[in-house]
């Protein structure tokens, strides 16, 4: 299928690995330049070389963060390619995932940084480039978590249902411009950040990798009918629909690609 956004000019942050990688190859399959964000300069390089070998690509290390950082790497993204047609947000942490009682406000404070506050920065960097054209697509990640928490992931199920609010809010005030703004929830995918979760769990339980899934599928998500960990490629799947023209008509939605884990028909 053709998506119809041969030289458009992706922004991907958290794009060295896992969602934000996958989506950048797919992308870029399509003709699409991809600018990377990412805090990993080394690992970041090395997912440009692997994108190049696709299409066009280039890498800015930025802590999403800091506000001079955003801006700094508008500049150096607009030098390079002109303009950014479309941002999908990836970047993204777990937090801290101690009892409520436990946790402290810079707790909270670190997870909403890094898991909202750098998706407003970089709507509010970006956004003003897709209206001056006339045309854009946002896709900020969310999760499952953010319609059903986790009584051990608080901060993060917070920053996350803050997400789904946010892009709802985007959509409404920026469609009149062309630039169309939905939300994507993953629920347990294959990436670096669950991957570190299994390790904790399989060394705080003496258990294998393997054995530390299985039984976190078992205990904590029940509902994931699939009985498996999703793969980057199959959310990749569903935010590239949503930067195609072919999503000309899906403004403010949420797309769970969540294996059935969330229990409900809860957005």
């Amino acid at each position: 299928m053709d998506f119809g956004i041969k030289g458009k000019v992706a922004l991907i942050t958290g794009g060295d690995s896992g969602i934000g990688k996958a989506t950048a190859k797919l992308l870029a399959d399509e003709g699409v330049k991809i600018a990377l964000l990412d805090k990993t300069a080394d690992k970041l390089q090395s997912t440009v070389d692997e994108i190049n070998k696709i299409g066009e690509a280039m890498g800015v290390s930025a802590d999403l963060t800091k506000l001079d950082a955003v801006e700094n790497a508008k500049k150096q993204i607009v030098d390079r390619f002109g303009t950014v047609d479309i941002l999908v947000n990836c970047a993204g942490i777990t937090g801290a995932t101690d009892p409520f009682l436990e946790l402290t406000d810079e707790d909270w404070y670190e997870t909403i940084e890094v898991d909202f506050m750098a998706a407003v920065r970089v709507c509010r960097a970006f956004i003003p480039l897709m209206q001056k054209s006339g045309w854009g697509r946002v896709v900020l990640i969310s999760s499952e978590d953010a319609v059903q928490p986790y009584t051990d992931e608080m901060p993060y199920c917070a920053a996350k249902a803050a997400v789904l609010n946010l892009s709802k809010n985007l959509s409404k005030f920026f469609a009149k411009d062309g630039v169309l703004v939905n939300a994507v929830s993953p629920a347990y995918i294959a990436t670096p950040m669950t991957d570190a979760m299994m390790e904790q769990r399989a060394n705080e339980n003496n258990m294998s990798f393997d054995e530390a899934i299985s039984t976190f599928l078992k205990e904590k998500r029940p509902h994931l009918e699939l009985q498996r960990r999703g793969k980057a490629q199959e959310v990749a799947a569903v935010i590239a629909f949503l930067c195609s023209q072919h999503s000309s008509f899906v403004v403010g939605a949420n797309y769970r690609v969540d294996g059935g884990s969330v229990a409900t028909m809860h957005t």
